[in-house]
C-alpha cells in the first residue's frame, strides 16, 4: 500500500469516529433537550461538531491531494503526501488542544506511543505533550479564589498568570507562598469533568467496535477500568494522596525526585506542590550518550521498582511528565493516573516473569495466562506460538547481555496489540486483557517509545534481577550501588 493509501485509511477511520461521536451526541441531545437542561448536551454536540469539522476538511483535502497525484511523478506524489500528513496532523492537534479532556489525552498518547507514525504527524501531535491552549488568566485566578477563599495575589507573594504548562485537564502556574516556598499550582479547567464524561460515554461505543475487531476481547471490564482511572484524574485530592505515597517512598533518593504536596493550598480541583526545575524530554534527547543512558536507567528503576516496592504504578508516561538534571536525576510529575495493585495481582506479574524468563517454562506460562484470563482455557496454541508472540514483551530481559530498546522494538510492541494482519492474528483474535493490566500495558508501550527516542541501552536482565524482589540480585550498575548505599542509610 502506498503512502497516500495508508493515509486514506487513517482519514476514513477519523471520519468514521467523528460520525460515531456526532451521532451519539445528537441522540443524547434529543434525549436531554428538556427546557432548562440544554447546557451539557450542547457542549457535547459542540465537541462532536469540532471533530466532524476537522475530519470533513481532512477528507476533502485527501480527495484533492489524490486527484493532484494521479498524473504526478513519484517524487511529486511523495511531496504531496508529506504535505497532506503535516496539514492533517496540525489540524487534529489544534482541535484536540482546544477540546481538552479525554480526546486530547488520546492525541498525547498517539504522539509518543508508536514510532511508526509519519514524522510530521508525530511532530504536530507532540505539541500536546506539554503545551496546549491555556485558559484565560482571569478564569484560572477565579478557580483558585473559589477553592482557596482568596485571590492568588493574596494567597501567594508571587503569582504568574502565564501558565508553565497547559495540558488535557488543567494548567500549571508558578507561584511563591507567603513563607517563600516556590511552588507549582495546578488548576483544573472549569467544565473539563463534563467534557471527559462525554468523551467516556463515546468511548464505550469505540470499545464495542474493538470487541468486533478482536473477538477475544471483553470490552466491558476494560472500559470500566479506564473510566475509573480517568475519572480519578479529575479529583486532585486523590492525585495528592498518590503523590504523597511516592514522595514518602523516594524522599532523599539520589536519582528519583517527587515534589512534596502542600495540603493547605490544595483541593479537589487545585493542587499545589513544590516547584521542580529541570530539562524537558526533547532537550534530553540531544544530551550526551552517557547522560541519556543514566536518564533511561532512572526511569526504568522508578517505573518497575514502584510496582514491587509500592504495589503502585504511575500510569501516565508521556514526556511532559518528566524533568531531567545531569547525572541521572529525574523529577516525576503528575500522579493523577495511578494504579494500585493487590498482592495477588503483583503475584501474577512475578509468576509470569518466573515462568517465561527465569525458568523458560512456556507451557507453565500458557497455563497461567489461561488461568488469569489472557487466553481462554485450553486455547490450543502450541508452546512455540505462545513463546513467539508473548515472549516478545520479555525479549529485553530474556538474555544476560546489553540490548538497545530501539524504535523498531517499540513499534513492533504496538503492532502486537493492534495489527491483525500479522503472523500472530489467531492469538490476537482470542486474547483478552484483564482490567488490572490495562494501565500496565499503557505505560509499557509508552515507556518503550520514550526509550526508543533516548536510544536506551543496558543489560536489562541484570537491572531487572536487581529490582525483582523474587530474585534480589546485587546492584547491576554504579547507580544501583549508590541506591543500595542510600537504602542502608535509611535503616
Amino acid at each position: 500500500m502506498g503512502r497516500l493509501g495508508k493515509l486514506a485509511g487513517l482519514t476514513a477511520l477519523g471520519v468514521g469516529l467523528a460520525v460515531l461521536f456526532r451521532s451519539a451526541a445528537q441522540r443524547r441531545s434529543r434525549r436531554s433537550g428538556r427546557a432548562g437542561q440544554p447546557d451539557m448536551a450542547t457542549r457535547r454536540t459542540q465537541r462532536s461538531a469540532r471533530l466532524a469539522s476537522v475530519t470533513a476538511r481532512t477528507g476533502a483535502d485527501y480527495a484533492a491531494t489524490r486527484a493532484r497525484s494521479v498524473l504526478a511523478s513519484p517524487a511529486r506524489r511523495e511531496a504531496l503526501a508529506e504535505a497532506f500528513e503535516l496539514r492533517t496532523a496540525e489540524q487534529v492537534a489544534e482541535e484536540l488542544g482546544h477540546m481538552k479532556g479525554a480526546l486530547m489525552k488520546l492525541g498525547q498518547m498517539a504522539s509518543y506511543l508508536d514510532q511508526g507514525l509519519p514524522e510530521p504527524v508525530r511532530e504536530a501531535l507532540a505539541q500536546l505533550q506539554s503545551d496546549a491552549p491555556p485558559m484565560a488568566p482571569e478564569l484560572a485566578a477565579s478557580v483558585v479564589e473559589a477553592e482557596l477563599g482568596a485571590h492568588p495575589d493574596q494567597l501567594f507573594t508571587t503569582w504568574d498568570p502565564t501558565p508553565l504548562a497547559a495540558a488535557s485537564i488543567g494548567q500549571v502556574h508558578r507561584a511563591v507562598t507567603l513563607d517563600g516556598t516556590a511552588v507549582a499550582v495546578k488548576v483544573q479547567y472549569p467544565g473539563v469533568a463534563d467534557a471527559i464524561a462525554a468523551d467516556l460515554d463515546n468511548s464505550e461505543m469505540l470499545f464495542s467496535m474493538l470487541g468486533m475487531l478482536f473477538p477475544g476481547l471483553d470490552p466491558e471490564p476494560i472500559v470500566a477500568e479506564l473510566r475509573e482511572r480517568i475519572l480519578e484524574e479529575l479529583d486532585y485530592s486523590l492525585e495528592a494522596d498518590n503523590q504523597r505515597l511516592f514522595a514518602e517512598a523516594y524522599r532523599g533518593h539520589p536519582y528519583i525526585h517527587i515534589p512534596e504536596v502542600l495540603g493547605d493550598l490544595s483541593t479537589s480541583v487545585v493542587l499545589t506542590t513544590e516547584l521542580a526545575e529541570g530539562a524537558r524530554f526533547a532537550e534530553v534527547t540531544g544530551w550526551s550518550e552517557s547522560e541519556r543512558q543514566l536518564a533511561a536507567e532512572t526511569i526504568y528503576r522508578f517505573v518497575f521498582g514502584s510496582i514491587y516496592e509500592l504495589h503502585a504504578f504511575n500510569g501516565d508516561p508521556h514526556p511532559g511528565n518528566y524533568l531531567f538534571r545531569p547525572g541521572g536525576q529525574v523529577t516525576f510529575l503528575d500522579f493523577g493516573l495511578c494504579k494500585r495493585f493487590t498482592a495477588e495481582e503483583v503475584g501474577y506479574f512475578e509468576e509470569m516473569i518466573r515462568l517465561i524468563v527465569l525458568e523458560r517454562d512456556v507451557g507453565g506460562f500458557r497455563r497461567l495466562i489461561e488461568r488469569i484470563g489472557i487466553l481462554p482455557d485450553d486455547s490450543g496454541f502450541p508452546d512455540s506460538e505462545i513463546d513467539a508472540y508473548f515472549g516478545h514483551f520479555y525479549d529485553f530481559v530474556m538474555v544476560d547481555e546489553e540490548l538497545e530498546m530501539s524504535p523498531e522494538y517499540s513499534s513492533e510492541s504496538v503492532r502486537r496489540f493492534f495489527d491483525l494482519s500479522g503472523p500472530y492474528s489467531e492469538i490476537m483474535k482470542v486474547a483478552n486483557l484483564p482490567p488490572s493490566m490495562v494501565v500496565v500495558q499503557r505505560i509499557n508501550l509508552g515507556l518503550y517509545a520514550l526509550f526508543g527516542d533516548l536510544g536506551a541501552r543496558n543489560n536489562w536482565r541484570r537491572l531487572a534481577e536487581e529490582i525483582w524482589p523474587f530474585v534480589d540480585a546485587p546492584p547491576a550498575s554504579p547507580m544501583g550501588e549508590r541506591i543500595s548505599e542510600w537504602r542502608s542509610e535509611q535503616r
